[in-house]
């Protein structure tokens, strides 16, 4: 059984920052890969951005340049750094973890970015 669990979210202005922490746990191998996905209210989830153990990393076109996800894989946490938030950003995020075929949720976390 694998664990996830996010920190981090909150309210924000047009502008700032927020960072996101995703801390795994469980029976993990050393290979699985982890991504954050948000959901706004009315909408599907989505796909932000997604990183593996060498450290490789993608990201929604709409994010680029604005977000970057990193990860301590001796943590087995995993972050995402939110600047130059928009309005349009304002979902629960949810951490995501796969490995071995599996995947696992988090819980979500609320970010709104209000002015």
């Amino acid at each position: 059984q694998v664990q996830l669990v996010e920190s981090g979210g909150g309210s924000v202005q047009p502008g700032g920052s927020l960072r996101l922490s995703c801390a795994a746990s469980g029976s993990i191998s050393s290979a699985y890969g982890m991504a954050w996905y948000r959901q706004a209210l009315g909408k599907p989830r989505e796909f932000v951005a997604g990183i593996i153990r060498d450290g490789s990393t993608n990201y929604a076109d709409s994010v680029k340049g604005r977000f970057t996800i990193t990860r301590d894989n001796g943590k087995n946490t995993m972050y995402l750094q939110m600047n130059s938030l928009k309005p349009e950003d304002t979902a629960v995020y949810y951490c995501t973890l796969t490995d071995r075929g599996l995947g696992y949720w988090g819980q979500g976390t609320q970010v709104t970015v209000s002015s």
